[in-house]
């Protein structure tokens, strides 16, 4: 056991854990928030089952009427709950008259808190972990007046008239909190106009339209970054990379390439690239003293290490707000609410177009790839808890085949008192299926698309 935590695990494969635990975790609850009403209201619970088991399953076991299984194909979950028209699409059974004990016998308002069990406790959970969030680790931040280095500024960026060193301090007029959340900010408030410090004095700087589907189009890796000095952190044994042959060291400051000086480790990015496939001098310091190596560069402009992003590390001063438990359960809410909003407007930029489809839609592995490559149970729970709120609202859409179609069409009958025919509710599943799996194969084609052909 103890050699196995030592194993130091490949990042695919920690993002991959990551994955299956979190979705493991809302699968089950989301599952868990349709079975317990339904088996309180008296229905019988065939099947609860952890991801699909087509043909097979990894595990099954009955207990009383239900059989509780694990399946081999890791993209949800369910439960099959007698005398409901489903993805099981059971005909013989619909077609036999309706006992006691089945869904479709129970009264409107018992099958409607049946189908949005599931959203319900999504939701609740997403509170829950961002009380316990920020309960935990309280808000980190970045203030402005703390970025001692100012920004280092990409294309987007320069675009709108942003230069390296400068600092914003104003989106739409509204004092910046975290430096580091710029780029998202101005995406999501679809910022007009940003305030910076630019060599002491602030001005205001217009953000043309055109800005914000690019930003989500880059995910804001094009406009600008908080400016870091280059400190190595880590060096690749890979084969390919010789900075480890050529003397470079845990703790080294990159500081120039031949030429060129490059005090801070974006500026050596955008050098580095010149030089592929070629060997330069590096200049670095180590532990205060200059010293020039020869550097091999591979074909695609890297030397193979990884950088210092720790900001305490750096001598950045982030600040922490703690909260106290009774503090953490108002701001559960409010974290709740503001990560709806900001997943609401990404949706809305995709029908105004200030968000590109090919850009945004992703499958599982686009889930996957958000995951840090270390494990860090802060990200672990703040990306459940974001995944919840997306698994709750998704499924509340009123969409046949999801918990939204069923629950609209349950409102229409409490309302009209009319039952849509059984007929209806078949044929409106196959079409929600076919739309649901229609979808699924276009993110899936988009995320094989970007990891082939966009790079």
């Amino acid at each position: 056991m103890l050699t196995l935590l030592a194993f130091v695990w490949p990042p695919i494969l920690v993002k991959a854990g990551q994955l299956i635990l979190s979705f493991s975790i809302l699968v089950v609850l989301h599952e868990l928030g349709h079975f317990l009403p339904a088996k309180w209201f008296g229905c019988r619970v065939e099947k609860f089952y952890l991801f699909f088991n087509p043909w097979f399953s990894l595990f099954k076991k009955k207990v009383g009427e239900t059989e509780y299984g694990l399946g081999w194909v890791p993209f949800g979950g369910y439960v099959k709950i007698s005398g409901m028209i489903d993805e099981s699409m059971d005909k013989e059974q619909m077609g036999k008259p309706a006992e006691p004990w089945e869904f479709r016998s129970k009264p409107a308002w018992q099958r409607l808190i049946i189908m949005l069990g599931g959203v319900t406790v999504n939701v609740i959970l997403a509170i829950i972990i961002f009380i316990g969030i920020t309960w935990k680790w309280g808000d980190e931040y970045l203030p402005p007046q703390n970025a001692r280095y100012g920004l280092a500024v990409d294309s987007l960026g320069r675009a709108v008239g942003l230069q390296d060193g400068d600092i914003v301090t104003k989106i739409n007029g509204n004092p910046v909190k975290d430096e580091m959340k710029v780029p998202m900010q101005i995406a999501t408030q679809e910022a007009k106009h940003i305030t910076v410090l630019r060599n002491g004095a602030e001005q205001q700087l217009p953000i043309p339209e055109s800005l914000i589907p690019a930003l989500n189009s880059s995910r804001g890796g094009d406009f600008a970054f908080v400016r870091v000095p280059g400190y190595v952190d880590e060096l690749s044994s890979e084969k390919e990379y010789s900075a480890e042959k050529a003397g470079l060291r845990k703790g080294d400051r990159i500081v120039g390439i031949d030429t060129v000086e490059t005090p801070y480790y974006q500026d050596f990015m955008r050098t580095i690239v010149n030089y592929k496939g070629r060997t330069v001098p590096l200049r670095i310091e180590r532990a205060g003293q200059p010293m020039t190596l020869q550097m091999p560069v591979n074909k695609d402009g890297r030397i193979g290490i990884k950088v210092v992003t720790d900001m305490e590390k750096l001598g950045f001063k982030t600040e922490v707000k703690e909260y106290t438990f009774a503090e953490s359960i108002p701001m559960g809410f409010t974290r709740c609410w503001n990560t709806l909003k900001m997943y609401m407007t990404g949706l809305r930029q995709l029908f105004t177009g200030k968000a590109k489809v090919q850009d945004s839609l992703g499958s599982i592995f686009s889930f996957g790839s958000v995951f840090p490559g270390q494990w860090d149970w802060q990200s672990f729970w703040t990306l459940t808890a974001f995944f919840s709120i997306i698994l709750a609202f998704m499924n509340i859409l009123p969409i046949p085949a999801l918990d939204g179609g069923h629950a609209l069409f349950t409102l229409y009958e409490m309302i009209t008192g009319r039952k849509p025919g059984e007929k209806f509710m078949e044929y409106a599943q196959i079409v929600g299926m076919v739309l649901l799996l229609g979808l699924m194969a276009l993110a899936l084609g988009l995320d094989v698309w970007r990891y082939f052909f966009k790079k």
